[in-house]
């Protein structure tokens, strides 16, 4: 039996992101639930909420693909890929001119070069330690007693410029510490921790090229400081879609949709001619009665001039 739906699911270190799509590759419904690290409450939150909102069950859903650091843990899944794969995939379905994604997650960093129809061309990643990355914040701003939301809009008004020399989280938490007793103000110690965070991302994109339009995605793309400083590093403008979060599990539901279309061609072949045919009677049931359409006057051959009849009449004549 056909299902109407598909669902990308992306089990992140520190939150679960769901997306559900229709057949026709549209966005149903998304949910994103935050966790302290990777957790199975977290994600069935995340799938609960994405089901509730496009108001169906997991019975609905013809095909799941998972994606994230606890793809392999899901059971509901189908089938599991890279976030590489994922977070190209629906960058470039969020901004289809992108040629370069940044994606700074809880736990890792990554550089994807992408072409035109969302395939990997290139990618670096920063995966070894949480070194610029959103893990990387929340040790700062617990070190400095401040709301993480509140990080980036605090930097923006440095007005001195600092250095933070390590990028390692317990390093530079010892930094900042160190860095306040002297004296220098909250803003200016984050601003110095962005300005890291950038140049450790110009880093990794040393590794791919510098090209664009430039994507950001992930849950740092929504920290304004971070986008000021990664922009200025870069020496271009970055694109950012509404719902930068949703990448990954937006990827991974359009895999998902790509297999199910292939499993089921000759059913949804069936729909799409069933859904014309409607269409069809529906417009020939409409016009021309309908408001709107202006009914067809009936077709009368106009008459020829009385000179061209003649002169065909002549021409009989002649022929005889």
């Amino acid at each position: 039996m056909m299902k109407s739906y598909v669902m990308g699911i992306d089990f992140g270190s520190t939150t679960a992101k769901t997306v559900i799509l229709d057949l026709k590759g549209r966005i149903v419904s998304s949910c994103v639930a935050h966790m302290g690290a990777v957790s199975g409450e977290g994600v069935k939150s995340s799938i609960e909420g994405a089901l509730a909102e496009a108001g169906i069950t997991q019975e609905d859903v013809g095909r799941t693909v998972s994606t994230g650091y606890g793809r392999r843990m899901l059971d509901v899944a189908d089938k599991n890929y890279t976030e590489i794969t994922c977070h190209a995939r629906g960058a470039v379905s969020m901004v289809p001119d992108a040629r370069l994604v940044i994606d700074i997650g809880g736990q890792d960093s990554k550089v994807i070069a992408v072409d035109a129809n969302g395939l990997v061309a290139q990618f670096a990643m920063n995966d070894r330690c949480a070194a610029g990355t959103g893990k990387f914040l929340e040790v700062l701003a617990r070190a400095m007693e401040i709301d993480l939301a509140e990080m980036g809009g605090i930097a923006l008004k440095a007005e001195n410029t600092l250095k933070i020399s390590s990028m390692c989280a317990t390093f530079a938490e010892t930094e900042v510490i160190s860095l306040l007793a002297e004296g220098n103000s909250k803003p200016d110690v984050l601003g110095a921790v962005h300005a890291a965070i950038a140049s450790r991302t110009l880093g990794l994109i040393g590794r791919v090229g510098k090209k664009g339009p430039v994507v950001m995605t992930g849950g740092v793309a929504k920290n304004a400081a971070a986008v000021h400083h990664i922009q200025q590093a870069l020496g271009m403008p970055l694109v950012l879609p509404e719902t930068p979060q949703i990448a990954g599990a937006l990827g991974a539901a359009l895999l998902a949709l790509d297999d199910y279309r292939a499993s089921n061609k000759e059913e949804l072949a069936l729909m799409d001619d069933d859904e014309l045919e409607q269409r069809m009677g529906e417009a020939r049931a409409c016009a021309p009665g309908c408001k709107g359409v202006p009914s067809a006057a009936p077709f009368v051959p106009a008459e020829p001039p009385a000179s061209r009849m003649k002169a065909l009449w002549n021409r009989v004549q002649s022929n005889l």
